[in-house]
């Protein structure tokens, strides 16, 4: 999941884009139970689509095919904690597991229901994790304490061996320069390939690697990537685990920095005008497409009745409030309508936003 992936599947689609939502077991023996909730939910999309009259026979076989072949892409055995299935009717399919619950529910409509991706996407901190080495450069997908590798877009990087360069400009060369060329050639292929992947989805990047190919690496970049920490070290081979491990403090690191700066941002909109602070002000802000730049505690969730166009934040479980018009948490409601007008979301620590209410933003106007 990136940013551009993100926007493509919240785009509308032709009815019915089917949305198949399951929470979901990382171990037994609850995850024993998965397959058997899964059919039963697949069923239930079938009987919708048969029995829905605005959806002729063909169409609705031809989204069913497309949702189990989605389902076939998971492994229900090394599942997260939510799955998250979505099928259109020209054959469209994609299937992603999340690390947080979801509510179990089948959503037949003009377009997928995406918001639970977009809290996952959104609440989880996400980085790049560059490893650096002589025999294979690799990119690393962070979110939260998961690591996956990228290898799209010249991902891994294989240098080129000192022999296949031009013979004629190694001999005009310092025995040095001869030597150090291949890296160097090296370096602006895996800034070029950076360079591209950041251009779609652009996120802290982590440099790991001994302290040559750091300086090949920064040589290279200029000013135009730097990096938010630096792991020292050679990782060739590493396992994901240990790659976790050793980048923790350089997270830490940043995180603390970006939010201070966050912080400051907030203090200097606030004294041009245009900052809000506190869940019903930012809601009615952003609904307006004036959020610029919104900053949420992590940690925050919270229903709200909406009552004469406003939204008032409640206490305790929202399906005590009978004939309310509750949303379960327009905390995620208020980010996903930020993204949808093209601002930009940060997440900060639990208690850091205690003087703003736990939201704040910053305004275009």
């Amino acid at each position: 999941m990136d940013a551009s992936t993100l926007s493509e599947l919240r785009k509308p689609r032709p009815y019915p884009a089917v949305s198949v939502l399951m929470p979901t077991h990382r171990s037994a023996p609850g995850n024993r139970q998965d397959p058997i909730r899964l059919r039963n939910l697949l069923a239930e999309a079938r009987r919708r689509l048969h029995d829905d009259v605005r959806v002729t026979g063909g169409t609705a076989d031809h989204v069913v095919h497309a949702l189990e072949r989605a389902a076939a892409e998971i492994d229900l055995r090394h599942a997260s904690d939510g799955l998250v299935l979505f099928a259109a009717p020209d054959g469209e399919h994609h299937a992603f597991t999340i690390s947080q619950p979801v509510d179990e529910r089948v959503v037949v409509d003009t377009g997928f229901a995406t918001r639970d991706l977009v809290a996952a996407y959104t609440r989880s901190p996400r980085y790049w994790l560059l490893s650096l080495s002589d025999q294979c450069t690799r990119l690393w997908s962070g979110q939260g304490e998961e690591l996956a590798e990228h290898t799209r877009d010249g991902f891994p990087i294989v240098p080129e061996p000192a022999e296949e360069i031009d013979a004629g400009k190694m001999a005009r060369r310092s025995a040095r320069d001869s030597e150090e060329e291949p890296h160097r050639r090296a370096a602006r292929d895996v800034v070029a390939a950076l360079d591209r992947v950041l251009a779609r989805d652009r996120r802290p990047v982590i440099v790991a690697g001994v302290t040559r190919h750091q300086a090949f690496f920064d040589e290279a970049a200029g000013s135009h990537i730097r990096p938010a920490g630096r792991v020292d070290g050679s990782y060739e081979g590493a396992a994901p685990s240990t790659l976790i491990e050793a980048a923790r403090p350089a997270l830490h690191a940043y995180e603390d920095l970006r939010e201070v700066g966050v912080l400051a941002e907030l203090e200097a909109a606030r004294s041009i005008q245009r900052y809000a602070g506190g869940l019903p002000e930012v809601a009615r802000l952003v609904e307006e497409g004036r959020g610029e730049h919104l900053v949420v505690e992590r940690g925050y969730y919270a229903p709200a009745v909406r009552t004469g166009g406003e939204l008032v934040p409640v206490d305790g479980m929202p399906g005590v409030l009978k004939g309310a018009d509750v949303v379960d948490d327009v905390v995620d409601d208020v980010i996903e309508t930020a993204l949808e007008y093209g601002g930009e979301v940060t997440f900060v620590s639990d208690g850091f936003l205690v003087d703003h209410g736990r939201i704040a933003l910053v305004t275009r106007y």
